[in-house]
């Protein structure tokens, strides 16, 4: 017998017996499925057995792990239900590409051909493997086995992945006959996957799943074409390529084929930003462009470099940061924990903002002020602006797209970018890179480098970070006259060496200690790059330094 402590409640469990079979006694205490457990501080799957006396936490679908132990089971049983919809056949393959809202997109690999029956077909055989309630079975397998075994489902992919694995063995799983890998939890079996939905969309299809704030409720898909857009022309080109996996970009650095990658990655981004400035200067009339979006995207080095190409054209841009129209510290909001929220939209004057935007489209002089993060305060130190003809004010700030920040200015003298750093790299087809994974490992390393800020420090304020994106800039993105995707392909093997290291300062008894350790078995599958291959304009450069731009 066994000693668990649960809730404060101590309780005699079998040796041998399931965590399942002890959390589905607790469930009625949990308003959300139980998925996962904390076995002394360690997670472990619900299939793993009562071995020794424990202190046990229940995690449920509501929590960012379990969460993404959800999503992570979804698409594995998807997967297997496109297998078997399409006859066993694995030259017929699904790629898990990218996320847009709550939808998966989903689209075809070599034989597979997706039409909206054999999205409802697929669609039907998930719903049957979930009445059946099979169990993900987990395997401790060799890395040599590993290869063997995914070569005969032509998953390339994970081949050339374990290519570079450092551990000798490969957990895997498998539903009845059919095998894959997966980089995280699953929850026990497929009667847990209860609340999806498959829609055809563009060539692919959608897998749509419940938000983490109602883990039981499948919302409907709202489509967002702009941005879709914009993801599936940069996957498209990574794919071209042939860097659309991590083992792909390891072959590259370990083949010396990365500094040709890199400067045609850097020469298509300043193509694009070029073509950016074109479009501005084509519109005509365009006095304020406007530049949002979220943490770490690269917001400052793309408009010095969107200004560089808007000088080709004979214009001069002046940089405006919207953070110097904060309100007075006193005077700004404060969230549900009486710490200042200086996120929302009300912690900008934003009527001062118009009338001064709204004096310099008049062509008067006008005093712009700086804010002083120290004292809390606006200040005016004779920073006088007024357009000329060739003038153009270069706007950053989270709210650019909102159109109450500037809710004075004829739009015929806005133009609006939204740029992100979107994924375009997967680990291999079925486990993907969360754009927020890229984003938070971007802050981290420029966190620890110019404000001294520990990774625990940064990993601790996420959640709030992307609480204000979800409310001030994801609404209004397909707001955007244009979108601009600031992802590298080469990027993450450069953070690599920056990154590890504050990682692995974050200790075991540290709340982020498990999302610490979530990123460093991340971060093992790639190679690291020499920084030094990085050129100077590179807008990975405002994250490890040494950038030509004041960054």
């Amino acid at each position: 017998m066994a000693v668990l402590n649960i809730n404060g409640h101590k309780c005699e469990i079998s040796n041998g017996t399931t965590f399942e079979d002890v959390a589905k006694k607790f469930q009625s205490e949990y308003k959300d499925t139980i998925a996962l457990v904390k076995e002394n501080g360690r997670i472990r799957e619900l299939f793993k057995k009562v071995s020794k006396d424990a202190d046990i936490e229940f995690i449920t679908l509501d929590d960012s792990i379990g969460h993404k132990t959800y999503a992570r089971s979804a698409i594995m049983l998807m997967v297997k239900a496109a297998y078997d919809v399409f006859k066993k056949d694995s030259n017929a393959r699904v790629k898990v590409e990218f996320v847009i809202g709550n939808g998966y997109y989903c689209s075809p690999k070599g034989s597979m051909k997706i039409t909206p029956k054999k999205v409802e077909a697929i669609k039907a055989r998930m719903l049957e493997l979930v009445e059946q309630d099979l169990h993900f079975q987990k395997e401790t397998i060799s890395r040599d086995e590993a290869i063997e075994l995914f070569k005969k489902y032509n998953f390339d992919d994970k081949v050339s992945l374990f290519k570079y694995r450092r551990g000798s063995s490969v957990n895997v799983y498998h539903l009845e006959d059919y095998y894959d890998y997966y980089y995280g939890y699953m929850v026990p079996s497929t009667g847990y996957v209860k609340w999806f939905d498959l829609i055809p969309y563009d060539s692919g299809f959608m897998l749509v799943l419940p938000d983490m704030s109602a883990p039981t409720e499948v919302k409907p898909f709202v489509d967002r074409p702009t941005l879709f857009k914009t993801i599936s022309e940069t996957s498209h080109w990574s794919e071209t390529l042939g860097i659309a996996t991590v083992g792909q970009l390891n072959d590259a650095i370990c083949k010396g084929e990365i500094n040709d990658l890199i400067l045609v990655q850097e020469a298509l981004q300043e193509r694009k930003i070029g073509e950016i400035a074109a479009d501005i200067v084509k519109r005509g009339g365009v006095k304020f462009v406007m530049i949002a979006g979220p943490s770490s995207s690269g917001k400052t080095t793309f408009s010095h470099r969107l200004s560089v190409e808007l000088r080709t054209y004979g214009l001069k841009p002046h940089p405006i940061g919207v953070d110097d129209y904060f309100v007075n510290r006193e005077q700004t909001p404060k969230d549900e924990n009486g710490n200042y929220n200086f996120e929302c939209l009300e912690a900008i004057d934003v009527e001062q903002f118009n009338k001064d935007m709204t004096e310099l489209l008049k062509g008067k002089r006008v005093e712009l002020p700086s804010f002083n993060f120290k004292t809390g305060r606006r200040e005016y130190k004779g920073n006088f602006k007024q357009l000329g003809p060739e003038d153009v004010l270069v706007i950053e700030g989270i709210h650019g797209l909102n159109p109450k920040m500037s809710y004075s200015l004829p739009d015929e003298s806005k133009y609006r970018i939204y740029i992100s750093a979107l994924t375009s790299i997967n680990i291999d087809e079925h486990n993907r890179i969360p754009t927020t994974d890229g984003r938070l490992l971007r802050r981290m390393v420029r966190d620890a480098r110019t404000r001294g800020t520990s990774a625990q420090n940064t990993i601790k304020m996420w959640p709030s970070v992307r609480r204000g994106e979800e409310e001030n800039i994801f609404p209004f993105q397909e707001y955007a006259d244009t979108m601009f995707n600031s992802i590298l392909l080469y990027e993450l093997a450069a953070f690599k060496t920056y990154a590890e290291p504050l990682l692995f300062d974050i200790g075991p008894d540290e709340p982020e200690y498990y999302e610490a350790k979530r990123l460093l078995k991340f971060l093992e599958y790639f190679v690291a790059l020499d920084p030094k291959v990085v050129p100077n304009n590179s807008i990975c450069r405002e994250f490890i330094g040494g950038s030509y731009f004041n960054v």
